[in-house]
């Protein structure tokens, strides 16, 4: 009666052999995907704010492009185009990244392009991530401040 009994549980233990198996793995993958979204993505929100502030740098580099000759003569801030594009494209090339720049009238627009490499949803596909940042600046008069 006991060989029967000790039989009996045996049998039902391997009708679900496998069954745990699979639960494991297709958990093990979710739980891959959820640390690479965060992780990656984490990375990808750096790479956007990263991108976004080299862009208002350069922004404000090529705003301090000022013609000296024209504020001299009517003291109105006004933009040497040409400076201002260089220096924005030589603080750009400080960083290591690329962007755009573009003067229009006395305001500096640059937009930033960065790719992000990514560490652990590469493995399913998604080798990178291109983010994208802008900025703009204008020259303005500085504030003067009375001595107390």
């Amino acid at each position: 009666m006991t060989l029967r009994i000790a039989r009996r549980r045996a049998e039902r233990f391997h009708r679900e052999d496998g069954t745990v198996t699979a639960f494991v793995v297709i958990f093990t993958a979710v739980l891959v995907l959820f640390a690479g979204l965060v992780i990656d993505g984490g990375l990808t929100l750096a790479a956007h704010v990263e991108a976004i502030n080299e862009a208002q740098e350069a922004a404000r580099a090529g705003a301090q492009a000022i013609d000296l000759a024209a504020y001299r003569a009517s003291g109105e801030l006004t933009l040497n185009a040409e400076q201002a594009r260089q220096a924005a494209f030589a603080y750009l090339a400080s960083t290591g990244h690329d962007g755009t720049v573009q003067i229009r009238g006395d305001e500096v627009d640059v937009s930033v392009r960065i790719t992000q490499p990514m560490q652990i949803l590469g493995i399913g596909g998604l080798a990178n991530l291109a983010v994208t940042g802008y900025g703009a600046a204008r020259p303005e008069h500085g504030v003067e401040t009375a001595a107390p």
